[in-house]
């Protein structure tokens, strides 16, 4: 009875804190496009209200007859029951013993297709009860689709990325609306060496009606959609985004681009979809509303749903993708007024927001969305290693806060117990905790966010360095559990655990001392510096900067104007 209190009691923590977690980014890497032979996912989830902590669901057995509550994930209400099954796997985050990992993107869709009565498999439900009952990711996409023809499908329009140690799968899912059971899906297997990701807008399109191999998908994916009235035309032309969730300026700006971001960096061709990106989608004929949707309909200049990399990717670049803010392109957060003086390449919301321009008319206006934001309850990658035994494979590499301003920490997902600083409960929302990763994180972003191009340099060195040495350590680490592994798996799942919570723990007091050090350097707007020897440290007062203060002058004109030779 106590088992079944605290699985119950970690779902309804889990779903409780997450409100609102849509603003997300994945990407997927597969074999044969990485640099040591893992497939690769990321996921960042995105919400103002989304407290980072770290999943864990411990192995477990369960008696016949044993219900699981299912709680939504967005907003932690009851929805209902299911049977429990006999045995569920090890889960740390998003990732299980058997280096299965699934991430996720809201896209929403067609409203029509949000609700059913009944329903109660919302989307985090999916990932985690999978994550839980599945060893690969085929096996996965089966029980996804299992639980929604069952028990109905309870969330919008949702992009999963499953991988396991050999392959890697975008699934997409919407449901039927009112007045019928379950969900359309279609999942698609990325090929081997090729790279994909997606950021809250549906992206596949047309997919083969005959590829069991490659692609699976709802008998009635199609056919529903003609029937609704939806779509019109041949089953070979049918595009499961462009007809349940067609992509628009939105679509594209605030999502696409996120993934854009990551393609450019490894693609040298990914400037022919820069105008795309930045929201001009463009179709051969305009739908009518009302309408079912045509070929013709279609956006015609969008990304494909993969592309091969013109390097190979390491578990590092996948970090680092994480941290972009759209740096060197025309849209650089750091370059436009809004960064401020110190070029902070970040944005408060609301996203839109309504301005007049020069002739004194009202129009709606946007920050962007990059993909390295303020919000960001935790991010992972996980990667999955074919080479190794599944009990040393798996590692989700795990962080809390701002990617860009945190440190990713090697996670074994055969452990058996995840580290204090980052464990559900150390810590809620709007319950302070000193110990928590979260708010740990949370204090030094904050206070890069006051003066960035001082700050976060700073940061981005100590980070790069931390996790350079964290890749150096689980060689080590692998090595060693291998060794333990021939003799006594216990003793290696043991080994791995131990250092998965150390080293974490550790990082965590490291990041403490790292937050004193900064506010002392750099508060009151000054620069200051040890000058040994002496009883006052070295100060500088580096102001705003030449191109700021020029910006100043331009608006203020001679507000502010000294007199000649005054001083």
């Amino acid at each position: 009875m106590k088992k079944i209190f605290s699985l119950t009691l970690i779902f309804a923590l889990l779903f409780v804190f997450n409100k609102d977690a849509k603003s997300c980014t994945n990407f997927l890497i597969t074999k044969g496009a990485s640099a040591d032979g893992s497939t690769m996912i990321s996921y960042a989830a995105d919400s103002h209200v989304l407290y980072g902590e770290l999943y864990f669901f411990p192995a477990m057995d369960w008696a016949d007859g044993t219900m699981l509550d299912i709680y939504e994930w967005d907003t932690g209400k009851f929805l209902g029951k299911i049977p429990q099954v006999s045995h569920t796997y090890n889960v740390v985050g998003n990732m299980n013993e058997f280096q299965l990992a699934i991430g996720e993107t809201t896209y929403g869709g067609l409203e029509s297709l949000w609700h059913q009565d009944g329903a109660i498999m919302d989307y985090g439900s999916l990932i985690y009860i999978a994550l839980q009952r599945s060893k690969t990711a085929r096996e996965a996409i089966k029980v996804i689709a299992d639980l929604m023809d069952k028990y109905g499908y309870y969330s919008e329009g949702e992009s999963f990325s499953i991988a396991d140690p050999n392959e890697a799968w975008i699934m997409e899912i919407i449901g039927k609306g009112q007045g019928e059971k379950g969900a359309v899906w279609v999942a698609r297997k990325i090929p081997d060496g090729y790279i994909s990701g997606h950021a809250n807008q549906a992206r596949i399109t047309t997919f083969p009606l005959d590829d069991p191999e490659n692609c699976i998908y709802a008998q009635d994916v199609i056919s529903f959609a003609k029937r609704k009235g939806l779509y019109k035309g041949k089953d070979a032309d049918f595009s499961f985004s462009d007809v349940y969730a067609p992509v628009d300026f939105g679509g594209a700006r605030f999502c696409e681009i996120r993934v854009w971001s990551m393609f450019k960096e490894v693609n040298n061709d990914m400037m022919k979809y820069f105008n795309y990106v930045k929201g001009n989608v463009t179709h051969k004929k305009e739908h009518k509303k009302n309408k079912p949707i045509t070929k013709e309909n279609y956006a015609n200049n969008r990304m494909p749903l993969w592309i091969k990399p013109d390097k190979k990717i390491s578990v590092h670049d996948m970090m680092n993708f994480m941290r972009d803010h759209l740096e060197g392109t025309e849209l650089d957060m750091r370059k436009d007024i809004g960064a401020g003086p110190f070029e902070l390449p970040y944005r408060w919301r609301p996203l839109t927001w309504k301005a007049q321009d020069e002739n004194g008319e009202t129009h709606t206006y946007c920050n962007e969305r990059a993909t390295s934001t303020q919000q960001t309850g935790f991010s992972f990658i996980a990667q999955a290693r074919s080479w190794l035994p599944n009990e040393i494979g798996g590692i989700i590499w795990f962080s809390v806060d701002d990617a860009a301003n945190s440190v990713y920490t090697p996670i074994y997902t055969s452990s058996t117990k995840v580290p204090e600083a980052y464990a559900v409960g150390n810590g809620k929302m709007m319950e302070w905790s000193d110990d928590a990763a979260f708010w740990v994180f949370n204090q030094v972003s904050n206070f890069a966010y006051t003066r960035y191009n001082l700050i976060h340099p700073e940061i981005a060195e100590i980070q790069q360095d931390l996790e350079d040495n964290f890749i150096k350590k689980v060689k080590a680490i692998d090595a060693g559990a291998e060794q333990l592994y021939k003799t006594d798996k216990d003793l290696a799942i043991e080994f791995i655990t131990d250092f998965s919570v150390n080293n974490a723990n550790a990082l965590v007091e490291n990041w403490k001392k790292l937050y004193r050090y900064l506010f002392m350097k750099y508060m009151d707007g000054n620069v200051k510096t040890p000058n040994p020897g002496h009883q006052n440290p070295h100060l500088k007062q580096p102001g705003y900067g030449q191109d700021f203060y020029n910006k100043i002058v331009k608006e203020t004109k001679d507000k502010f104007l000294m007199p000649d030779g005054a001083h």
